[in-house]
């Protein structure tokens, strides 16, 4: 059976297209979850078949990803010690099949411990830059495009949120004045006409979904085809080198279970609001302006049910 969704920032809680970052307690920074088995799999295919798609690193960057490694290791053996065990020299995954890889990079091997996706924040003179990712679930985005970019080309393409906008210059002083000892997290949602993990989208593509404005749904069957993928992303100063550390938890739920959520009534009438908020750019972007107003209907049947 389908569990119910684990976070549920369409409830309100978390606008779209705003910052909204907040403090993190850091005994919370990692998460893991009954599909902890499954997502490392996946993972593991995604470098064994992909690996120049969801790795990419800076050289000078190994010292601050042995960090990240250390960093997740030790978390992951105090807080989450019923699903990570020491080798003595290494962490383990309890009831993996597979032990999990060593590569040279330490932010590979970190990343095929955790469900997160792990990304390497540093700064240089013309801001914070990308300088090293493990990303097996993108959230319609392409490591490979973003990899070597500072943060206000990244967030280029998302309305409101370019170079010299308001929240750019906002984004850039809370990554140079983020405290060592106060990660922050923030949560995003998205509507997916699959449960793909693997879900990247190039600004090419983008584009061409923004002018031809395809259905995910072509047949009308919300149900069957709509998926909420939430993620729950967090910052945290790394404290040896500096660097900042942007991991990206995705959680995937198909619409149908928000049916038969206790809170089905105020859940999908503040997700339906929220769709309906969304001007044509923002829409857009989120490859949502064909089926915006079918998903709404699916939600308001939800809420008056």
């Amino acid at each position: 059976m389908t569990t119910l969704p684990a976070h549920t920032p369409y409830d309100g809680s978390s606008r779209p297209f705003t910052i909204g970052l907040k403090p993190l307690d850091p005994v919370e920074w990692i998460e893991v979850d009954g599909h902890l088995l499954a997502h490392l799999e996946e993972k593991r295919r995604l470098y064994r078949e992909l690996p120049e798609k969801v790795f990419v690193e800076q050289p000078g960057t190994r010292e601050a990803q042995r960090e990240v490694l250390d960093l997740v290791e030790a978390h992951l053996l105090v807080h989450h010690s019923a699903t990570h065990r020491s080798t003595g020299a290494d962490v383990a995954v309890v009831g993996a099949e597979e032990d999990t890889p060593v590569f040279e990079a330490p932010l590979a091997t970190a990343s095929l411990l955790v469900q997160e996706d792990l990304i390497l924040m540093r700064r240089h003179e013309d801001g914070w830059r990308l300088d090293a990712g493990a990303l097996c679930f993108p959230s319609s985005w392409s490591l490979g495009e973003k990899f070597g970019r500072p943060l206000q080309e990244i967030h280029r393409p998302v309305p409101g949120f370019g170079p010299g906008t308001r929240p750019d210059l906002l984004i850039a002083r809370m990554f140079d004045n983020l405290a060592v000892e106060q990660p922050v997290q923030r949560f995003n949602w998205s509507v997916q006409a699959n449960d793909a993990l693997y879900h990247p989208l190039s600004d090419r593509e983008r584009d061409v979904r923004a002018a031809t404005r395809p259905s995910g749904f072509a047949d009308g069957d919300v149900d069957t085809h709509a998926f909420l993928r939430v993620e729950r992303q967090t910052l945290r100063k790394l404290p040896a080198s500096g660097d900042i550390l942007f991991t990206i938890r995705i959680h995937l739920d198909p619409i149908k279970v928000l049916a038969r959520h206790p809170d089905r009534k105020a859940l999908a009438t503040a997700f339906a609001a929220q769709l309906m908020a969304l001007d044509e750019a923002q829409l857009d972007y989120k490859g949502l302006t064909a089926d915006r107003d079918r998903l709404v209907a699916r939600l308001e049947q939800m809420a008056a049910a």
